[in-house]
């Protein structure tokens, strides 16, 4: 079991300066220029479409997620649907005879999207894997660790059973999407009903299944919509949701044309642009997910107080304001920050640390106001919950004789 002493959670102005060392390469400009020739191929497409389709239609002209894993599963679900419609027995019926140009695109279009599919699960799969084993290295490494593990993959096998269920009696892709997507926030909601509870069951948590305080305090301010994440929207997101755009275009351009192709055949330029769109989509999605998955893969969950307070105080302008009476001089004067809990368990978050005076090289610091910079990117629940401590050291005197 890792030894959490003197750690406290990531916090978004760390993430802010880890992420400084890995600044994406920005995709490519093919992925702006195809993406708006994809969305003009879908507005000729829609001038044959039945008022049905105007669903279909409008989710092409949507905003993506904002939230990167739930692009990822969007990414994901819109590959599955492509491939779907790939299936020689699902494409229509003058395609398989009549056209063996476009066959033969759609079969190369059908590698590409199975290759990047599998790199997808792939992602998917290892990510999960690494931050349980890191939780599980904070974790008592006896009968209690054993226990999690079992829990983890019983309810896992629960949530495949689910699955299975769904498709076995009739469900489409979408469906199973969004049932994914519901097993995933429901993973969250529990992770942060751990790391929200309180009383005997918060005893229960700690000292029974023994999940250390910084853990928990981890998974309950993690995923806060001002929280760390927010930091990797920021930098990353702008990179995925221009991608989840272009899949989500090119599985809509495909559904419209197979809705209407007894009436819509795709010219030479067309069937170019078609092509080119999964090359570029496809090749450019792998590109970042293997870039995503080493930036995880060496992002640490916990950091030392005194980086927390380093990077607070360096990259943040909110501070707290604190009058020390005037009247006398002192030796010394000093802040730290606390979070108490409901129990009345204290984490320290900054380190006790001197205020330097900005008066010369006075020996002694005067009365006033001092102003404390402290780390904005706690949650704003989390902010509230802070106590400061001021420390005021009047120096010594020394006895007359």
């Amino acid at each position: 079991m890792a030894s959490t002493e003197g750690l406290v959670p990531i916090t978004r102005a760390f993430l802010a300066s880890y992420y400084d060392k890995y600044p994406f390469p920005p995709l490519s400009g093919d992925v702006s220029r195809l993406y708006s020739d994809m969305a003009s191929l879908i507005q000729l497409l829609a001038l044959q479409s039945p008022p049905s389709q105007a669903s279909l239609i409008e989710e092409a002209n949507r905003e993506p997620p904002h939230k990167i894993d739930e692009n990822m599963w969007k990414n994901r679900e819109q590959m599955e649907e492509i491939l779907f419609l790939l299936q020689p027995s699902r494409w229509p019926v003058q395609l398989r005879e009549d056209d063996a140009e476009l066959s033969s695109t759609l079969r190369h279009v059908k590698d590409n999207f199975d290759k990047a599919l599998t790199a997808m699960i792939s992602f998917q799969t290892k990510n999960s894997e690494r931050i349980f084993s890191t939780v599980m290295t904070y974790m008592p490494q006896d009968f209690r660790g054993t226990l999690i593990r079992q829990q983890k993959e019983r309810s896992e096998r629960n949530r495949q059973a689910e699955v299975d269920a769904l498709v076995s009696s009739g469900g489409t892709i979408r469906d199973t999407y969004a049932l994914l997507w519901k097993q995933q926030m429901e993973r969250r909601r529990q992770l942060a009903q751990l790391g929200s509870a309180t009383g005997v069951y918060k005893t229960l948590v700690k000292y029974l299944v023994g999940v250390p305080q910084v853990l928990l305090d981890f998974i309950r301010q993690i995923n806060d919509d001002d929280g760390p994440m927010e930091e990797q929207r920021e930098r990353y997101g702008p990179h995925l949701y221009n991608l989840t755009k272009m899949v989500t275009a090119i599985r809509v351009s495909l559904t419209l044309l197979w809705e209407r192709y007894d009436t819509f055949k795709l010219n030479k330029n067309q069937m170019n642009l078609l092509s080119e769109a999964v090359i570029v989509y496809t090749s450019e999605f792998e590109r970042f997910i293997t870039f995503i998955s080493d930036v995880f893969a060496n992002s640490p969950f916990f950091i030392s107080a005194d980086t927390a307070g380093t990077l607070g105080s360096r990259e943040n302008e909110e501070y707290k304001e604190i009058i020390v009476q005037a009247g006398r001089t002192y030796e010394d004067i000093g802040f730290c920050v606390e979070y108490i809990s409901a129990s009345g368990e204290m984490t320290l978050i900054l380190p006790y640390h001197r205020y330097e005076a900005d008066q010369g090289n006075f020996s002694t610091l005067m009365a006033g106001n001092y102003k404390l910079v402290w780390d904005n990117s706690y949650s704003s629940f989390f902010r509230k919950t802070l106590r400061y401590k001021v420390d005021c050291i009047p120096p010594v005197v020394e006895p007359t004789n």
